[in-house]
């Protein structure tokens, strides 16, 4: 188990080191980076959703908006029934030059699935659901904590493992 954990940190930390690498050079930082993943995942959603799924306030996510805006990978879009309403959508023909900065690797990645069966792809997917609800919920935990008084912070923080 110790050695899958590693083998997922490492991986983790290397993630985030590419995500960075690819905001830098889409000109933007790596959280408007995941921001826009969303958005790309989700399709177009209010500011409202993207601060809900992205647990970062309003006020964070309209300077997140604006900054993808200027940078031409998102608009905002009115609804259509309640003009109140605003939607951010993606601009495909901008966004599409930061997927090209994940082709190799996709491409690498869909190499090594050939290898597996169809019944440990189904597992690995399984695996990848799981561990995404795992993350939410921890990361909905520590916030919660974080909201917390100082005092009763300290008392709830045990080191559960060593970097």
């Amino acid at each position: 188990m110790q050695e899958l954990e590693h083998a997922m940190r490492r991986t983790s930390g290397l993630g985030a080191i590419f995500s960075q690498t690819v905001a830098d050079s889409a000109g933007i930082s790596s959280s408007d980076l995941e921001c826009l993943d969303f958005l790309n995942l989700e399709g177009r959603v209010t500011a409202g959703r993207l601060a809900e799924v992205t647990g970062l306030t309003t006020g964070a996510i309209t300077g997140v908006v604006d900054r993808l805006e200027k940078a031409g990978f998102v608009r905002r879009e009115r609804d259509d029934n309640d003009r109140r309403k605003v939607f951010i959508a993606v601009v495909p023909e901008n966004t599409a030059k930061i997927g090209r900065l994940y082709q190799n690797m996709q491409r690498a990645i869909l190499k090594d699935w050939e290898s597996y069966s169809d019944a440990e792809l189904k597992l690995l997917l399984r695996f990848a659901n799981q561990g995404y609800k795992t993350m939410l919920s921890a990361t909905e935990e520590l916030k919660a904590m974080m909201a917390a008084p100082k005092a009763k912070r300290k008392s709830a923080t045990k080191p559960a493992r060593s970097p």
